[in-house]
């Protein structure tokens, strides 16, 4: 690619103009387009045919018509738009790369929340509203993160930026990792943040080890992908080793979870809390017995919200533009052959 070649850019998402000028001084050869879409008919057959390079967060085109398509970057950190989309099997000829990392430091912050309001026992304090009881130990004895052991299931952009968010905590952190022998992070990572070199912990586990790491756990963290092999990972299983005091902090899609397993733990009193962000209404109605404990923090889906969404979007969309127009490989590459297990989302 030559630095006066014309690449046009399609853009489904409202970006505000002041982020579109920060894209454009990438290059003046870049011809953007934004045009907010729900569906592929939103946009007209002739500029899908000129598209080389996509940024969306719910469209993505048939091979037929994206005749010139070359790059899809999606709006979010996980792949799952394209699990449905008949473009993948374009994927030797189309690159595809997510949003992974882009946001991980609003989703760790949750995180930390949830771990300090647990294990303060903030939700019970809530509940009670004022009305003490004259005894002030149990069920009130705190989890003090210092001197605690932290898991995080998942190591990827998420969980490593919770690893550096405890650091001034004095807790001993260990992880799991699909691919453990490899604890460096190859993906985006914002300056300043994360842990690219994979030096914050004190122990990385297989993705096979689990359950041996969750038996060490007195508080856990959940920050893995949503894939076919992940559902229901926090199952009976899981749960049955986990210390009777320990509480449990949930980031990843709600099927991560085994709800009724997990509804038993906490009732049985063989789970101390649990904060779960990424239900709604639908999902857990109001009468659910889940919303009735009251060791149980619920949010809906509201992790990685941020008013920074779009600018931290754009920043990495920047830098990947400017990597695509120098020939440099891409920051959070979708392994498509690997299939969806395989997919770098976390």
């Amino acid at each position: 690619m030559t630095e006066s070649t014309v690449i046009d850019v399609l853009i489904t998402v409202p970006f505000s103009e002041s982020l579109l000028e920060q894209l454009q001084g990438v290059s003046p050869y870049l011809n953007i387009s934004v045009q907010p879409a729900e569906s592929v008919s939103d946009i007209q057959i002739e500029r899908w045919t000129r598209t080389e390079i996509l940024y969306t967060d719910k469209v993505l085109p048939t091979p037929d018509i994206a005749k010139s398509l070359k790059w899809v970057q999606l709006h979010w950190s996980g792949a799952e738009l394209l699990e449905s989309s008949a473009l993948i099997s374009a994927a030797g000829q189309i690159m595809f790369t997510t949003l992974s990392g882009a946001v991980s430091s609003k989703v760790a912050e949750y995180a930390l929340m949830g771990l300090l309001s647990l294990g303060q026992q903030l939700p019970i304090f809530q509940e009670n509203k004022g009305k003490w009881p004259l005894e002030k130990e149990e069920p009130y004895a705190p989890i003090e993160l210092r001197g605690s052991v932290v898991g995080i299931v998942g190591y990827g952009s998420i969980g490593r930026e919770v690893a550096r968010l405890l650091q001034p905590f004095g807790c001993t952190v260990l992880a799991t990792k699909r691919d453990a022998k490899n604890p460096v992070d190859n993906g985006y990572c914002v300056e300043g943040q994360g842990d690219p070199d994979g030096d914050l912990f004190q122990r990385l586990y297989p993705a096979e080890a689990l359950h041996s790491m969750l038996r060490e756990c007195d508080l856990v963290v959940v920050a893995v992908p949503s894939t076919q092999s992940n559902h229901h990972l926090i199952n009976e299983g899981a749960l049955s080793v986990m210390k009777k005091t320990a509480c449990l902090v949930n980031v990843s899609q709600r099927n991560i979870i085994d709800q009724t397993a997990l509804l038993n733990a906490l009732q049985e009193h063989r789970l101390a809390g649990v904060a779960l962000d990424g239900f709604s209404g639908e999902d857990l109605p109001a009468d659910h017995p889940l919303r009735s404990l009251p060791n149980v923090i619920i949010t809906p889906n509201i992790a990685g919200e941020s008013t920074l969404y779009h600018a931290r979007a754009m920043d990495l969309f920047i830098k990947n533009c400017k990597r695509y127009i120098a020939g440099l490989p891409l920051y959070n590459l979708v392994d498509i052959e690997g299939g969806i297990d395989a997919w770098r989302v976390a």
